[in-house]
């Protein structure tokens, strides 16, 4: 059997094999060796090989130096990272295993365990960092954009830098953190050593590419200097001795689809279990799953009659050559508009209202953001190409869903909470990618291709005593649903308070019996409920945290954690609002004053949010 990681097979009955014979391994050593390299990229196994290599050659009994938090040897490349939900930690890894790989010695660290004055001491830093929210900083770099926006870093002549941001260009604040941190670091006197990257949400090729540049500036730059050190090893996340990760997806089965609306909702809340049994994947409360899909073939048989492409023209796609209708189905983003195909198709089909659109950026992100590929493209008949239409499209990435399940429960499955995309335009359906792929076309015992994504930034307090309250409207409940599987089987002392709220009490009490045995059992200390159609007034989970906000400052005045998740155009930023103005009322702060407390929650990471 081959895993591929890159351009890198590894076969694994070969291993195997060489282990019979003359490997001085033993089974489970080999069996670890082969779960690892199977799902590392040629820049990362060329990397583990030196680095073990580097080791081997040392004094018996001596280990190999370990990275210190703000230190390095003179001519060390230093990669900070700040991210949210993983991704610029991933980036900045495989950044990592790049410069390590081609001998320049390298240490990765977390903006949030980063000293802004150690900039000072620098020669070379490069930034990966998302966005999160209305354009702030991670919650994990919150501290460090803060004082860097300071000036608190001080003059940075010595320093040479680059900087990637992570981001989706259909909202307004499109690699926000990123182009702060590009801004700050200039204003201080340090030298770009290559352009910003502002890459977009299929970011992996155009990342790799920047990367190799920099490290080649980089190693030119340091002129071996550091080939000799031993750079620290690049940590594997929890769950990495899976085969299984975004690159390599898990083909699991689909176990059991279940509405959990009532049938007069008007939304479709689906509760999916999913089996990854054989897998090895694990995962914590607070994670979330990838899922990879199709897209539905009667919308690509409608793009490409609508563009004029002919569904048996051929496009090379990861080096292979497959139809443009496959490429369609498999590998290109239709259910969600953005603002490089609207300038495209603009420019390919002279379509007058899309080049009125192009130059208007605020109207530009609300279209986007309410039409698919095919309505866009009905804005004006096409006559492409094969090419014209794959080079217009951005590749189609997977979905994250936050888990609903804890693994010391559910065991070899996986839980997820979705709300299914459906709307019309212009009297015809459209349904979400992979939402409607898992709702629809995919008949339980399928097999879905899914993978683990960690998240760090959002995890149960470490210490089981600790209160937690818990903000989740609508399919934000999701992880919340975790957060109680996982205190119930530890038995966790701590308190537990949930703020829940969706449109009616009938229809859309998401896992309504088991927040209620919860209640009972005297695990959910309270709960709070907010069905904003129930009433003349809407009232939303924002108000009744104001309702019971002299409660909830004293909780947090006790220690407790605060947690948000859902959605982050409106639902976060008024909850963050409300959080503020219950500090400052309770607390008897200023605005000033309590903006300080609710950010210092956040460093503390005593305030954590998994919004989109």
């Amino acid at each position: 059997m081959l895993y591929v990681s890159g351009k890198v097979e590894v076969n694994v009955m070969l291993l195997k094999e060489l282990a019979a014979s003359a490997s001085p391994l033993n089974e489970q050593q080999v069996h670890k060796l082969t779960q690892v390299a199977a799902e590392l990229s040629a820049t990362q196994l060329a990397w583990v090989s030196g680095y073990f290599y580097g080791i081997s050659q040392q004094p018996a009994g001596i280990a190999a130096p370990a990275p210190q938090a703000n230190a390095q040897p003179a001519g060390t490349l230093t990669i900070i990272h700040a991210s949210q939900t993983g991704n610029a930690k991933g980036v900045a890894e495989e950044l990592q295993a790049k410069a390590s790989a081609n001998g320049v010695a390298v240490k990765l660290v977390s903006a949030g365990d980063y000293k802004v004055r150690q900039l000072k001491k620098e020669t070379h830093v490069l930034i990966v960092a998302s966005t999160n929210g209305e354009g702030e900083a991670p919650d994990d770099a919150i501290q460090f954009h803060k004082e860097l926006k300071a000036g608190k870093a001080g003059k940075l002549d010595g320093l040479q830098y680059g900087v990637i941001g992570l981001g989706d260009s259909s909202y307004e604040f499109y690699c926000q953190t990123g182009k702060d941190f590009d801004e700050y670091l200039s204003k201080a006197g340090a030298k770009p050593l290559l352009g910003r990257l502002d890459a977009d949400v299929d970011y992996e090729e155009v990342c790799e590419k920047w990367s190799q540049e920099a490290v080649d500036l980089v190693k030119d730059a340091l002129k071996g200097e550091a080939a000799n050190d031993v750079a620290p090893v690049v940590p594997l996340t929890e769950g990495a001795t899976s085969l299984y990760n975004k690159k390599h997806p898990f083909a699991a089965e689909l176990l059991t689809n279940q509405a959990i609306t009532g049938r007069d909702s008007d939304r479709d809340v689906r509760h999916f279990e999913i089996s990854l049994e054989g897998s090895d994947l694990t995962y914590q409360p607070g994670d979330a799953l990838g899922v990879w899909f199709s897209n539905d073939e009667q919308l690509v048989d409608a793009v490409l009659a609508q563009t004029g492409v002919d569904a048996s023209s051929e496009v090379i796609v990861n080096e292979q050559t497959v139809t443009i209708r496959e490429a369609l189905i498999n590998d290109y983003e239709l259910t969600q508009g953005y603002a490089s195909f609207v300038q495209s198709y603009a420019e390919l089909t002279d379509a007058p209202k899309l080049r009125a659109l192009v130059e208007d950026k605020a109207a530009l992100r609300e279209y986007c953001a309410n039409h698919q590929i095919l309505d866009i493209a009905r804005e004006q008949q096409g006559a492409l190409t094969a090419e014209q239409l794959q080079a217009s499209l951005r590749r189609l990435t997977p979905r994250l869903y936050s888990i609903a399940s804890s693994q010391a429960e559910v065991e070899d499955e996986v839980h997820l909470t979705v709300g299914v995309v459906r709307f019309e335009q212009d009297s015809e359906a459209r349904n979400g990618g992979a939402s409607a792929y898992l709702a629809d076309r995919l008949e339980e015992g399928g097999q879905v291709r899914v993978f683990v994504e960690h998240n760090d930034n959002f995890r149960l307090p470490a210490n089981d005593d600790t209160s937690i309250i818990m903000v989740g409207p609508g399919t934000g409940i999701a992880p919340f649903r975790a957060f109680m599987q996982e205190r119930d089987t530890r038995d966790a002392s701590g308190q537990n308070w949930l703020f829940f709220g969706n449109p009616h009490f009938t229809q859309d009490f998401l896992y309504q019996l088991e927040w209620q045995r919860y209640v009972k059992s005297g695990l959910l200390n309270k709960i709070s409920l907010a069905f904003s159609r129930d009433q003349q007034e809407k009232i939303y989970v924002q108000h009744k945290l104001r309702e019971q906000g002299a409660e909830v400052y004293e909780w947090l005045e006790q220690g407790a954690h605060f947690y948000v998740c859902g959605d982050a155009n409106k639902m976060a930023k008024d909850v963050h609002d409300a959080l503020i103005d219950i500090v400052a009322e309770h607390g008897k702060k200023t605005q000033e004053q309590a903006t300080e407390y609710v950010d210092a929650l956040r460093v503390a990471k005593r305030y954590q949010r998994d919004v989109y």
